[in-house]
C-alpha cells in the first residue's frame, strides 16, 4: 500500500510556505497536521462503509486544501462543493454522490446546513484540533475525487478520478510548463473545476511552490496582488484576461506603465476553460509582452494537448499532445479517422478518468471499444499545431448542408471595432437545418445588423453570415466564465431579430 495522492510523497521544505490567504500564511508543515486530525477524525467514526464518498465546502483558503488532503489522507472520495452554486444543484450532487458526509468550513456552515436533511455539516474547526496521524493504506487506482461537468447540455455527472489518475495529470503539467518549489501562483478560480485544482492549486503544491487565494475576482486587486511582486505565475479564463485589460485600460499611464513592467516579469501565463479570441490574446501580448500560453483539456482527462512552454504559440491553436497523452481525430459520423480534416478528438492515456459515478450506460457510450474517449469536441491539426473548432453539439452549426465553426465567426466579429465580445449559436430551422444568431455586447453607438451583414460579407462566405443579431450587456455564463449556449438560443426566441 501507499501513501493517499500525490502530494504525500514529494519531499518538500516543511517549513516553506504553501498556502497565502486572508488569515495570513500556511506552511506544508502546518498543512499535514491538520490534514492528518481531519483524517484521524473521519477514519476514527464516518468512513467504516462504502461508498466512502466525501462531499466538502469551503472558501478558496487553507481550509479548502486541508479538507481535501485529509479526505485523501482518511481513504475517502473527495466530492468538491461550490459555495457559489445554488442549493438545489448542490443537492444534487450530494444524492447523486451518495454522500457519507459534509465537511464545511465556518465561512459556508449557514449554506451546508441547507443542503441535506440526512447530514449535520462537521466543521472544519472541530475536525482540525484533535490529534492523530492516522492514514489509509491507499493503492494509486483507488478512488480519489468527483468533480461534476457543468451540466451546460444535461444533467451533471460526476467523473471520478483515481489517484492514478490524478497524479499524472499533475506530474505531466509539472514538467512542461517547469513548475518549481521557486514559484509563486495567485488562483483566482473556482476549486470544483479541473482547472483550479488540478492545474493552479494541485501543480503549485506538488511543486513546494507558494498558492495564494483570492476569494473573490476583482481585477483591481488582481493587479495590485502583481505590483507586490511575489507572483510569477498565473492562469485564467479568457474572460479574466479580457475585465484585466479594461481595468488596465482605466488606469492612468503611469500606472499602466508599472503594471506592464510587473507583468514583463512573469515565468507562466496560461489560459483556458474557453477558447482565447486572438484580439484578447494580442491586446494582453501589447500590454505585457507576454504571449499568453493556450492549452485544451476537460474534467474528464485533465489537460491533452498544449502549446509550448519554450517554443512558438500560434494565436488560436492549442498545440500539441502532452506527453503521454495518445489523441487522434476521428469523423463523428463514421467513426474513421480523418488526416488533414475536422475530427472529434478522441483520447487515450494514464490522465483519463475511470468513470461516469453511478451511470455504467454513459461511461459505456463514452468511450469506444479500443478505449478511446470521446470527447465531443472538434478540431483540425493545421501546420502541425492543433486548432478547436468547437463542441460538436454546440459550436459546429449545420446550416444548409454546410459545417460552420460558430468559433471562426466568433473570431471574425470580434475584430470589429464596435464588438467588445460576442458568441455564435444555431437556431432550429425548418428549411436549413439551422440558421446562425450573433450576440454582441456593444457600446451604446451600436452598428445596425444591415452594417454588420455588411461588413461580414467582405470576410467570411455570405453562407456563414448570421442570419438574427440581439445585443446584451453580458452573456449567460457557468461558474468558469464559459457562455451556456444553450441558454443563449433560448433567448434568440425571444429577441430574435
Amino acid at each position: 500500500m501507499t501513501s493517499p495522492s500525490f502530494v504525500f510523497q514529494r519531499e518538500i521544505d516543511p517549513n516553506s510556505t504553501a498556502i497565502v490567504d486572508e488569515s495570513g500564511s500556511c506552511s506544508y508543515a502546518e498543512l499535514h497536521r491538520i490534514s492528518d486530525s481531519i483524517a484521524h477524525n473521519l477514519m476514527q467514526a464516518y468512513l467504516p462503509k462504502q461508498p466512502r464518498t466525501v462531499c466538502f465546502l469551503a472558501t478558496s483558503s487553507h481550509k479548502y486544501v486541508a479538507l481535501q488532503w485529509g479526505i485523501w489522507k482518511s481513504g475517502g472520495i473527495a466530492v468538491p462543493l461550490s459555495p457559489r452554486h445554488p442549493v438545489r444543484a448542490l443537492q444534487y450532487v450530494m444524492n447523486d454522490c451518495q454522500a457519507a458526509v459534509l465537511l464545511t468550513d465556518e465561512e459556508t456552515h449557514s449554506i451546508a446546513n441547507t443542503i441535506s436533511d440526512q447530514h449535520s455539516p462537521l466543521l472544519f474547526k472541530d475536525l482540525a484540533i484533535k490529534s492523530g496521524k492516522d492514514r489509509a493504506g491507499v493503492m494509486p487506482d483507488d478512488p480519489a475525487m468527483i468533480l461534476y461537468t457543468s451540466g451546460t447540455t444535461s444533467k451533471p455527472k460526476g467523473v471520478l478520478s483515481s489517484h492514478r489518475n490524478i497524479s499524472y495529470q499533475i506530474n505531466t503539467l509539472v514538467n512542461a510548463w517547469e513548475w518549481s518549489k521557486d514559484d509563486y501562483i495567485l488562483n483566482i478560480l473556482p476549486l470544483h473545476h479541473v482547472h483550479g485544482i488540478i492545474n493552479v492549486m494541485s501543480c503549485a503544491l506538488w511543486s513546494g511552490a507558494t498558492c495564494e487565494f483570492l476569494p473573490r475576482f476583482d481585477p483591481k486587486q488582481v493587479w495590485e496582488k502583481f505590483g507586490e511582486g511575489r507572483v510569477n505565475v498565473f492562469m485564467a479564463v479568457p474572460t479574466i484576461y479580457y475585465k484585466l485589460i479594461q481595468a488596465w485600460e482605466e488606469m492612468d499611464e503611469d500606472k499602466q506603465q508599472t503594471c506592464s513592467q510587473v507583468a514583463r516579469k512573469f515565468r507562466l501565463m496560461v489560459s483556458g476553460s474557453a477558447a482565447l479570441p486572438v484580439s484578447v490574446l494580442e491586446k494582453w501580448k501589447s500590454i505585457t509582452g507576454y504571449t499568453l500560453l493556450e492549452r485544451y483539456g476537460m474534467t474528464e482527462i485533465g489537460m491533452a494537448l498544449s502549446n509550448p512552454y519554450r517554443g512558438e504559440r500560434r494565436p488560436g491553436f492549442v498545440g500539441n499532445p502532452l506527453p503521454g497523452v495518445e489523441l487522434r481525430l476521428v469523423d463523428p459520423e463514421t467513426g474513421v479517422e480523418v488526416e488533414g480534416q475536422p475530427g472529434e478528438i478522441q483520447v487515450r492515456g494514464m490522465g483519463v478518468f475511470e468513470r461516469y459515478w453511478n451511470k455504467p450506460e454513459q461511461t459505456r457510450l463514452a468511450f469506444t471499444k479500443k478505449g478511446w474517449f470521446r470527447t465531443g469536441d472538434i478540431a483540425q491539426l493545421i501546420d502541425g499545431a492543433y486548432k478547436i473548432l468547437g463542441r460538436d453539439s454546440v459550436d459546429i452549426l449545420k446550416s444548409g448542408g454546410y459545417k460552420i465553426s460558430a468559433l471562426e465567426i466568433e473570431d471574425v466579429l470580434r475584430g470589429h471595432p464596435l464588438i467588445k465580445d460576442c458568441a455564435v449559436v444555431g437556431i432550429p430551422d425548418e428549411e436549413w437545418g439551422e440558421v446562425i444568431g450573433a450576440s454582441l455586447i456593444v457600446p451604446d453607438q451600436s452598428p445596425t445588423p444591415d452594417d454588420l451583414r455588411k461588413w461580414l460579407m467582405e470576410r467570411i462566405p455570405v453562407y456563414k453570415v448570421p442570419r438574427y443579431f440581439i445585443f446584451q450587456k453580458d452573456f449567460p455564463r457557468n461558474a468558469m466564465g464559459k457562455v451556456t449556449k444553450n441558454e443563449l438560443r433560448k433567448l434568440f426566441e425571444i429577441n430574435k431579430g
